[in-house]
């Protein structure tokens, strides 16, 4: 499995419940910017309309190569993501329950070279749970310095 882009502000902002592996439309030349590793996750979301579960404002840069060059605003299209529909019927109750959100976590090509999107269900977390988090965070780097000697009052 290669990791072809990372929201790593997900985990920062959002307490990841459950994770779900999904596929994604996309064009030929979307797969060759991917490939390429010419994309970004950062501000993306999932969200269900008429039935169906679409990608917003996750960003793959056009081709450079490509022979149709597309606009900047088809970057950061709508991507129509491919699931069962008993797991988006399980997702649409999971976002009718209050401050559940569908984010993507990962871009990435599978064992058969396919393009799959690891979408997070998750909360956002409020200041408080984040501060406390990197205290936590803070405090067990210390430990484990202490633990191997190295850091020493």
């Amino acid at each position: 499995m290669k990791i072809i882009a990372q929201n790593k502000k997900a985990f920062h902002d959002y307490e990841i419940i459950d994770r779900l592996e999904t596929g994604i439309v996309l064009t030929g030349d979307e797969v060759k910017s991917l490939r390429a590793g010419h994309s970004n996750l950062t501000g993306a979301f999932a969200t269900v309309h008429n039935g169906e579960l679409f990608m917003i404002n996750a960003h793959i840069s056009p081709y450079d190569k490509a022979y149709n060059k597309k606009e900047e605003d088809a970057a950061r299209r709508s991507r129509k993501l491919l699931l069962h529909a008993k797991e988006l019927s399980r997702l649409i109750g999971d976002m009718s329950r209050k401050g559940i959100t569908l984010v993507p976590l990962r871009l990435y090509l599978n064992d058969r070279n396919l393009i799959k999107v690891d979408l997070g269900i998750c909360k956002h977390k409020k200041a408080a749970g984040k501060k406390a988090e990197l205290k936590e965070r803070d405090i067990k780097r210390q430990t484990a310095r202490e633990i191997k000697g190295v850091y020493k009052y």
